[in-house]
C-alpha cells in the first residue's frame, strides 16, 4: 500500500514537473518567435565570418570586440544603406507619374477583329475588350474587389521588404554579440549539441560548421556579390528601378539560376535609350557578372563540402516561401546542413565505408 502511494506521488511530481518544463519552453518559443529568423540567421552569419574576425582581432591587436563592431559597421554600410538608396531611387522615378495621375487620360481602342478568331477565350476577351474602350470607369468599378486586393499585395510586398531590412539589423546585431564573444559562444553551442548526441557531438559541430560557411561563402555571398555588382552596372547607366532589378538578380542567383534572365532584359532596354557603344559595354558587363559565379564558387565553396545545387534551389525556394526574402538565405542554409548530415549518417551506417 505504501509503495502504490509512493509510486502515485512520484508519478504526480513527475507529470508536475513536466508541465511546468513544458510550460515555460511554450511561453519562451511564443515570445522568442518573432525573432527566431534573425537569430538563426545571425548564428550562421557568426559562424561564417568567424575566422574573417579572429584574423581581424589579430590586426587590431586582439581587440576582438572592437573587430565584431568594425564588422557590423561594415556591413550596414555596404549593404543596407545601398539598399535604402536603390529604393530610394526606385520610388524616385514613380513619383513624378504619382504626382500627376490625376492628370493622366488613358483610351483604349477597340479590338481587332481577329481578337474574336483566338481560340477558347476570344469571344470572351473581345467583349471584356470592347467593354473597356467603351466604358474604362465601369470596368474599373466592375473589378474593384480585384484592384484593391492587388493594391493591398503590393503594399503587402512593400512592407514585407522592410520587414526583412529590419530582420537583417537584428540579424547582424547578433551576430556581433556572438562574435564579440566567440569563445563562449562556441563553448555554449558545443556542450548544447553533446548533451543531445553524446560522442558524435564534436563531429556533427565541425560538419555543420564546414556547410555553413562552404554554402554561405559558396552560394550566398557570391549571390550577393553579383548583385552589388549589377546595381553598380544599373545605376551607372541610369537604370530604372535598379533595386528591384538588383533584388531579383540577388534571388536568382541564390537559387541557382543565371543572373542573365534579368541582366540580359536590362541590357536590351539600355540599348534603345543609350548610345552603341556604353549600351555595348553594360551588356558585357552583365555577362560577366553573370558568369561570376563560375569561377567564384569554386573559389568561396569549400572542397571538402559539395552539396547538389538542387538542394540549395529548393531550399532557398522553401525558405523565401516561408520567411520572406530572409528565408531565401537561411532556407539554403539549414536544407544545406541537413543533407550534409544525412548523409553523414548514411556513409556512417554504409557496411563499404
Amino acid at each position: 500500500m505504501d509503495e502504490n502511494r509512493s509510486f502515485e506521488k512520484n508519478a504526480m511530481e513527475a507529470a508536475i514537473r513536466i508541465a511546468v518544463v513544458a510550460a515555460l519552453v511554450v511561453w519562451t518559443y511564443q515570445i522568442i518567435r518573432p525573432f527566431l529568423m534573425p537569430l538563426i540567421w545571425g548564428v550562421i552569419i557568426a559562424i561564417a565570418v568567424e575566422p574573417f574576425i579572429s584574423r581581424c582581432a589579430l590586426w587590431l591587436g586582439g581587440r576582438r570586440k572592437l573587430a565584431a563592431i568594425l564588422f557590423a559597421v561594415a556591413i550596414m554600410l555596404t549593404l543596407v544603406i545601398p539598399v535604402i538608396m536603390l529604393s530610394a531611387s526606385s520610388f524616385q522615378v514613380l513619383q513624378p507619374y504619382i504626382k500627376d495621375i490625376h492628370k493622366i487620360h488613358i483610351s483604349i481602342p477597340p479590338p481587332p477583329n481577329s481578337v474574336n478568331q483566338w481560340p477558347v477565350i476570344g469571344p470572351a476577351a473581345a467583349k471584356l475588350w470592347t467593354f473597356a474602350s467603351e466604358n474604362l470607369t465601369g470596368l474599373v468599378k466592375q473589378f474593384e474587389p480585384q484592384l484593391k486586393s492587388a493594391v493591398l499585395y503590393l503594399i503587402g510586398l512593400a512592407g514585407g521588404g522592410l520587414k526583412a531590412v529590419f530582420l537583417f539589423v537584428v540579424s547582424i546585431i547578433v551576430a556581433s554579440a556572438l562574435l564579440a564573444n566567440a569563445q563562449e559562444a562556441a563553448f555554449a553551442t558545443r556542450r548544447i549539441i553533446c548533451r543531445f548526441s553524446g560522442e558524435k557531438g564534436p563531429e556533427i559541430v565541425n560538419l555543420a560548421t564546414s556547410t555553413i560557411r562552404a554554402v554561405m561563402l559558396g552560394v550566398v555571398g557570391v549571390a550577393i556579390i553579383q548583385s552589388v555588382l549589377a546595381a553598380a552596372g544599373m545605376l551607372v547607366m541610369g537604370v530604372p528601378l535598379a533595386g528591384l532589378w538588383a533584388v531579383l538578380v540577388l534571388v536568382c542567383a541564390v537559387i541557382q539560376l543565371p543572373p542573365i534572365l534579368i541582366l540580359g532584359p536590362v541590357s536590351g532596354w539600355v540599348f534603345t535609350v543609350s548610345d552603341t557603344a556604353p549600351a555595348v559595354i553594360f551588356l558585357v558587363w552583365c555577362i560577366i557578372v553573370s558568369a561570376s559565379d563560375s569561377f567564384l564558387k569554386p573559389l568561396f565553396m569549400g572542397r571538402g563540402v559539395r552539396i547538389p545545387m538542387l538542394v540549395i534551389l529548393l531550399g532557398a525556394l522553401g525558405g523565401m516561401m516561408v520567411s520572406g526574402i530572409i528565408g531565401l538565405f537561411l532556407g539554403a542554409v539549414i536544407v544545406a546542413i541537413t543533407y550534409e548530415l544525412f548523409m553523414a549518417w548514411v556513409a556512417e551506417a554504409d557496411p563499404q565505408n
